[in-house]
């Protein structure tokens, strides 16, 4: 009796593993030309406005998110990157950013981060949004001791926004709301 021995087809075949090759190197080279947005990416047009939240009537990005000051920053330079951007994602501009209602012109700006990206400043101070305000008026991040300072909300007029440090007339209680600015 004969038996018949066939072999199978090499799987391996030159071609599949070059298309492959090509397959993932497509797929590369499209994440890096189109990386994911993140809540740091309002770059072209970035607006910068003010709404009324829960600590006064503050700064937020176009997407009603408030923006943060970072203590540590210094002469109008950002002292947060890596894991700390992660969290506080800088507010970037690819051109100028504009002033919404609330703001002034005068008092809005840009720096170069470490990264070639131009962060927009208001009043000399880097500006950030916060990971965990993932709905507008929400402040989250007010006074949050981390990354080696306190984080704060900024108010229209460039200053940093403090709940606790406002005591009010009335017998040294805390104004209404226990916040700054008697919002």
């Amino acid at each position: 009796m004969r038996t018949n021995h066939r072999t199978a087809p090499a799987l391996t075949a030159p071609w599949l593993i070059a298309a492959a090759a090509a397959l993932a190197a497509l797929a590369a080279a499209t994440f890096l030309l189109n990386p994911p947005k993140t809540q740091a990416a309002d770059t072209a047009g970035t607006v910068v406005s003010t709404a009324k939240t829960s600590v006064g009537r503050i700064l937020v990005n176009s997407r009603g998110h408030t923006l943060y000051l970072f203590g540590k920053d210094r002469n109008g330079k950002s002292a947060c990157a890596g894991m700390c951007a992660t969290f506080w994602p800088p507010l970037i501009a690819a051109g100028k950013p504009s002033a919404g209602a609330g703001t002034r012109a005068s008092l809005l700006g840009t720096t170069r981060r470490a990264d070639g990206r131009r962060q927009v400043t208001y009043n000399h101070h880097p500006l950030y949004t916060f990971v965990r305000d993932t709905k507008k008026g929400q402040t989250n991040g007010e006074e949050v001791n981390v990354f080696g300072a306190e984080w704060y909300a900024v108010s229209a007029s460039g200053a940093k926004v403090e709940k606790s440090a406002t005591m009010s007339s009335n017998g040294g209680y805390p104004a209404p709301g226990g916040y700054a600015n008697g919002y």
